[in-house]
């Protein structure tokens, strides 16, 4: 067959498009790292996902349904072949430096302790699964959250706690999630610690923002001071809004729906 000039031109333009359209096959290996790929990859580049994607306490747990499951391991990551591998905490410390020997690209979500730190982590993994245009818009709808939750509480004080008897000052991700709503979190000092079943039942703060009590028998030890009757009882009457699990222990766009969240119990 002769090549006409204008056949030509088409055939060299869809041979250079070809590479520059492809999708990058991807896997995740914990549940932070399910919730960035099921939100920005396409479905048919999923490869695989951790055990954990459909749990209660997956954000995206709808979107989990139907795709291939896989274990952290380097045999089960190379037995797929992705592309790309995201990352929170998952697979042993060997993982990481295994696939990326063998030419699989790790891709790590970051620690993060404010909003911008997200904003990073949003930026870089959508980046890096080829969606960069999704991650902006993602970005966007997080700060107009933020936005509307501005300075709601006015400076209230409040006690985040958690059903292990536990709660978080500065430097963590909750509390930028409080101060974002405009509360006052009475945490002070490092970041997690205990909090004196005693203090709280005798002495208990006017608020309470709770985390992690919607998966209950799933965050608490059984002797967890979150089972105890009588602090129940005092949180009861104090509990200004519950964040739920889904929205917690993740470093991603969703931690705006905390402040949102609270911003709308000081609404009722």
């Amino acid at each position: 067959m002769t090549l006409t000039p204008a056949l030509t031109a088409v055939l060299a333009a869809l041979a250079f498009a070809g590479p520059a359209l492809a999708t990058p096959t991807v896997m995740s290996l914990d549940s932070c790292a399910d919730q960035y790929v099921l939100a920005l990859s396409p479905r048919a580049s999923i490869v695989g996902l951790s055990a954990r994607a459909d749990d209660r306490d997956s954000y995206m747990r709808a979107a989990a349904r139907r795709l291939p499951v896989r274990r952290a391991t380097t045999e089960a990551v190379l037995a797929v072949r992705p592309d790309i591998v995201v990352r929170y905490w998952g697979g042993d410390t060997r993982l990481e430096g295994a696939l990326e020997r063998r030419g699989v690209r790790v891709v790590r979500i970051r620690e993060a302790s404010d909003f911008d730190g997200v904003r990073a982590n949003v930026r870089e993994i959508s980046a890096a699964l080829g969606q960069p245009a999704a991650g902006a818009a993602m970005i966007a709808r997080m700060d107009a959250k933020l936005s509307r939750a501005r300075g709601a509480w006015s400076g209230s004080p409040a006690l985040y706690f958690t059903p292990s008897g536990f709660t978080t000052g500065p430097g963590s991700l909750v509390d930028a999630m409080l101060r974002a709503a405009g509360m006052t979190n009475l945490a002070v000092g490092s970041t997690w610690k205990p909090i004196p079943l005693e203090q709280l039942v005798t002495d208990p703060p006017r608020a309470f923002v709770l985390g992690f009590f919607d998966t209950f028998a799933v965050a608490m030890q059984r002797w967890g001071p979150g089972r105890h009757q009588t602090l129940r009882r005092r949180l009861a009457g104090r509990t200004v809004a519950s964040l739920p699990s889904s929205i917690l222990g993740c470093p991603a766009w969703f931690a705006a729906d905390g402040p949102e969240l609270l911003a709308r119990a000081k609404g009722r």
